[in-house]
């Protein structure tokens, strides 16, 4: 069927290469192959008979965050119709400007051996499941992939109809972990004395797989009073060197300080565990 040969075409050259590695990044991104058979065009769209896709669904709709090290699956899931009814489907994620070989940067893509997990909805429409794999190991190798990625996705009536689109906004970004930390002090402290809040804002770095410190960032103190419900913001934040977080509040009931970061395009938002002070 065709659009298994078409998917072969990407497993065969884009998939296993899992990435084209801009010359800049060459000398210190993993060695991977080039894509030196992968046409300059690039599978195009093409449609054959009643076949399309009504929904492409990425992670289920939250954005992808990876760290330094552990490798992230990440589920695609494309709903199509045909009147035949829905046999198979295929899809990937990708970045860079557009879907050639000059232009895309990195690709997250299936195992060679793992097909889609395909369902009937109805006597004409079908899900199709599949996994592909976001590793800083391998296709996750520099901070340039931070942000929005596209879709790749092909969809295959039981007639042998077909439709293959390479360009799907998904509406997910993929984000640098984010890590934040607080220490209130001294503990305890006496009412109406100075409590000295710290901490970090970090987050993962791609380019040399450690987490480093994210600067001029707005983080808000925020203080849960012993015994209530709910933290309400206190003052906000400038982070600085190395994602260093410093500021002083006026002791006045026991209670519990943190540090929330709201997030960016490329990070996500993350809340510290609270630290207790003991007024006395």
């Amino acid at each position: 069927m065709r659009i298994r040969a078409t998917v072969a075409v990407l497993t065969g050259t884009l998939a296993l290469s899992a990435l084209a590695v801009p010359a800049a990044q060459a000398a210190d991104a993993p060695k991977v192959p080039n894509l030196t058979t992968f046409s300059q065009k690039g599978p195009a769209d093409e449609t054959v008979g009643d076949t399309k896709i009504t929904k492409v669904t990425v992670n289920g709709g939250k954005d992808i965050v990876v760290g330094t090290s552990a490798k992230k699956t990440v589920t695609i899931t494309v709903t199509a119709t045909d009147p035949s009814g829905i046999k198979d489907g295929a899809a990937l994620l990708w970045h860079g400007s557009k879907f050639t070989a000059d232009e895309i940067d990195g690709s997250m893509v299936p195992d060679e051996d793992e097909a889609a997990d395909c369902k009937a909805v109805n006597a004409t429409t079908g899900t199709c499941t599949i996994k592909v794999v976001a590793d800083p190991k391998t296709n996750i190798y520099g901070n340039i992939l931070a942000g929005k990625w596209k879709v790749w996705a092909g969809a295959q009536a039981k007639d042998g109809d077909y439709i293959i689109r390479d360009t799907y906004a998904s509406n997910v970004s993929v984000k640098r972990a984010s890590k934040l930390t607080t220490n209130a002090s001294p503990e305890p402290v006496k009412k109406g004395r100075t409590i000295t809040v710290t901490g970090a804002l970090t987050r993962a770095n791609w380019d040399t797989a450690k987490y480093a410190g994210y600067t001029s960032q707005s983080v808000k103190l925020q203080f849960k009073k012993k015994g209530a419900s709910t933290y309400s913001t206190v003052k906000t934040v400038k982070s600085g060197s190395k994602g260093a977080l410093k500021t002083t509040v006026t002791a006045s009931a026991d209670g519990y300080f943190r540090y929330s970061f709201a997030g960016t395009s490329t990070t996500p938002s993350v809340t510290s565990v609270s630290d207790f002070i003991d007024v006395q």
